[in-house]
């Protein structure tokens, strides 16, 4: 089944993601050209998490970990026109990341951080996983719909997607592993809460969530919410999750720089060790997550006390990582303190305060109970919180720590 678009219908700015192989990919369009003169236009960013700020091999081209939203010169927007059924779908050159109309380009992340690698790592993103329209002009709404167009603006759904016709006469369906979206409850700021994950269906309707994420009979139409993005809604697309920022919400969220000056203050403080009185350091971002330095702060993640690197305490019966504190003896992991270097996930400006556990990422306090709260969809069915700086499962009550530095003894 096709679902053709007519390139002279206009709609407002469109972002497609794709899927080649093992990778998704974004395409942006619009509908009105943007006049001379005009100043850029910034609609909103895409952050996709377990990354941490940068791809592992860099950020090039259209695959990062991040992607700014803008107003292009010339719009290329296009909608739902004529629907067609064909029989041999796969003969059409489809779902290639090399097309021009591609924006955007995820790879699915594994649960420990980085993106999914070697040749058994089947992808489960759709190849146009998804697509955002942007209006052009004030307020610049961002609405969300599952599938894409191709370079011929055709949508085209595989045999196992859900579909159905609409009581209007158009065409709707599904992705094979569906679009999911969360939008916050109040907003993503300092108060809060998740939402409830929702499905997006091709014409921008919303679902509850089918049994599993493949199955064919579609969730319940849940008609007084919408597809428009806010400020931190979460995209899954069964492989990688997006979060949208705003430009407003981007304002409150703490700059590199403020997150530069916290690291330096931290380690102004001269944090000691208790056991081996050695000084503590957060180290710069421009190492990299290399191995850890001897001046590196590690922490048990259980009872959150902070230590330099020692190798004593071990309860190998328990785990190679199991340790067991000098200090209050509760026995968990012993990680290395690692900050989190991407400030669009961050609710608040907050010192670096508080561990997720047991990946040892360190943000503020607030940042950090919010996704320890927040279900990630993971598989066909099932939910987990992550740490959003390495996509690592939260173990733990909490899923993080308020961490318990002490100061030098002079």
């Amino acid at each position: 089944m096709v679902l053709e678009g007519n390139p002279e219908v206009g709609t407002p700015r469109t972002s497609d993601l794709q899927h080649p192989g093992n990778k998704g990919s974004c395409i942006l369009s619009s509908s009105e050209d943007a006049q001379p003169g005009e100043e850029p236009i910034k609609y909103g960013e895409l952050i996709v998490l377990g990354y941490n700020g940068c791809l592992a091999s860099g950020d090039k081209g259209r695959r990062r970990s991040r992607l700014a939203l803008s107003r292009r010169p010339h719009a290329n927007g296009v909608k739902p026109d004529v629907m067609h059924h064909i029989s041999t779908p796969l003969v059409s050159k489809i779902g290639r990341s090399t097309e021009n109309m591609i924006d955007f380009v995820v790879t699915d992340t594994s649960p420990g951080g980085g993106a999914a690698e070697g040749p058994s790592a089947q992808s489960t993103i759709s190849r146009y996983a998804c697509r955002i329209l942007c209006d052009r002009r004030p307020p610049y709404t961002a609405r969300i719909y599952a599938a894409g167009f191709d370079a011929s603006s055709n949508i085209f759904l595989g045999e196992r997607a859900a579909k159905w016709r609409t009581p209007d006469g158009l065409m709707d369906g599904l992705t094979t592993n569906g679009v999911l979206v969360m939008h916050p409850a109040g907003g993503f700021s300092e108060d809060s809460a998740p939402g409830v994950w929702r499905e997006i269906s091709v014409c921008g309707n919303v679902y509850t969530l089918r049994d599993s994420r493949s199955a064919q009979q579609r969730g319940k139409l849940v008609e007084n919410e919408s597809n428009v993005l806010q400020d931190g809604s979460l995209i899954d697309l069964c492989g990688a999750t997006l979060l949208w920022r705003t430009p407003a919400g981007l304002l409150r969220a703490p700059t590199l720089k403020q997150l530069e000056a916290q690291r330096q203050e931290a380690n102004a403080a001269r944090p000691q060790c208790p056991v081996g009185l050695s000084t503590l350091a957060f180290p710069s971002p421009a190492r990299g997550r290399t191995a850890p330095d001897k001046q590196q702060p590690w922490v048990y993640v259980r009872c959150g006390h902070v230590h330099g690197y020692h190798g004593w305490g071990c309860r190998r019966e328990r785990g190679p990582q199991e340790r067991e504190c000098p200090l209050c003896r509760l026995v968990g992991p012993y990680v290395p303190l690692w900050l989190g270097q991407e400030a669009g996930l961050c609710l608040d400006p907050g010192p670096p305060s508080h561990a997720f556990a047991p990946c040892g990422h360190v943000c503020s306090e607030k940042t950090a109970r919010y996704w320890a709260q927040t279900p990630l969809p993971h598989g066909t069915h099932a939910f987990h919180a992550a740490c959003p700086f390495c996509g690592a499962w939260l173990t733990g009550e909490h899923g993080c720590v308020r961490l318990i530095f002490q100061g030098p003894l002079d």
